[in-house]
């Protein structure tokens, strides 16, 4: 199976005791884990021509399977293949969206290392710094999903429909978060915008 481990053990016989407090696992999830079984090699050849990273290809398949194991959909699958392939190309795009980014700011680096620096002036320095953390404060102060959505949206740069696929909730709720924070945000900082 190139390399993935996963543990399948046989339960031991149940008493009657034992099996009113067994937890059964979804239909769906052994579905897509026979599947993921089955088609890994495939699934890793497909996600290496996606991305044209072997090595990254790996880790994605592996996502792959954690996002399934973790959280099965309740609905009836018609292609547990068909659905593992499509839960592969959204990692891989994620994948790909955080590499552009990387790379956006290694260019950014490269793109002044012959231009000297200029330090800001102290005054500068400790204004940037003053509001730098204020914004670390007000982020934190978010309430945790309101926070996440704020993260992936500003710092990942996800869309509000990636975002509302990857969390499992309405594309409303995510501008809702975004907009919460951003009026949080933008009022803590009030004092030291000019």
């Amino acid at each position: 199976m190139g390399g993935l481990i996963i543990g399948i053990e046989a339960l031991p016989a149940l008493s009657n005791a034992d099996r009113k407090f067994r937890v059964v696992e979804p239909k769906n999830r052994i579905f897509l884990l026979s599947a993921f079984a089955r088609h890994y090699d495939e699934l890793l050849r497909h996600v290496a021509r996606r991305i044209g990273n072997p090595a990254a290809a790996s880790d994605v398949v592996q996502d792959t399977f954690l996002r399934i194991h973790a959280c099965a959909p309740t609905a009836e699958i018609a292609s547990p293949a068909a659905y593992l392939f499509r839960v592969a190309d959204n990692i891989a795009i994620d994948h790909l969206r955080h590499e552009a980014v990387r790379a956006r700011l290694a260019s950014a680096d490269t793109e002044y290392e012959g231009v000297a620096a200029t330090d800001p002036s102290p005054e500068h320095a400790l204004d940037y710094k003053q509001r730098l953390t204020v914004l670390h404060a007000a982020i934190a102060e978010l309430p945790p999903k309101c926070r996440e959505v704020f993260l992936l949206h500003k710092f990942d740069g996800l869309s509000h429909g990636e975002i509302a696929e990857r969390l499992g909730i309405s594309r409303s709720m995510v501008e809702k978060h975004v907009m919460k924070a951003l009026v949080h945000c933008r009022d803590r900082l009030a004092d030291l915008l000019d």
